[in-house]
């Protein structure tokens, strides 16, 4: 069985950092391209970063490069996404998901980050 668990959510200043890590198990993960997307209040879902499998290249959407930082650690099966000078516009529910956007099989339960002073 598929499991993806975020972990790392929470409330920070504007300007503040998170590190978000996501633990996979029940597929070879080391093998799988991973994303993150987030859902902020009241909008859909939009993707945030993909990961592609191995020590892959990484992609970003425009309004988080150069701020955030996707990595994975395949000896642990673990998914990262560093994000730095949050905006409050940041603020949704973070989703690991196994797959690309366009083509994402899984997605674990999300872990909510909040930014607001």
């Amino acid at each position: 069985e598929v499991q993806l668990v975020e972990s790392g959510g929470g409330l920070v200043q504007p300007g503040g950092s998170l590190r978000l890590s996501c633990a996979a198990s029940g597929f070879t993960f080391r093998s799988n391209t991973m994303s993150w997307v987030r859902q902020a209040p009241g909008k859909g879902l939009e993707w945030v970063s993909t990961i592609y499998s191995g020590v892959g290249p990484t992609v970003y959407t425009d309004s988080v490069k150069g701020r955030f930082t996707i990595s994975r650690d395949n000896a642990k099966a673990t998914l990262y996404l560093q994000m730095n000078s949050l905006k409050p516009e940041d603020t949704a529910v973070y989703y690991c998901a196994k797959g690309t956007w366009s083509n994402m099989d899984y997605r674990g339960k999300g872990t909510l980050v909040t930014v607001s002073s």
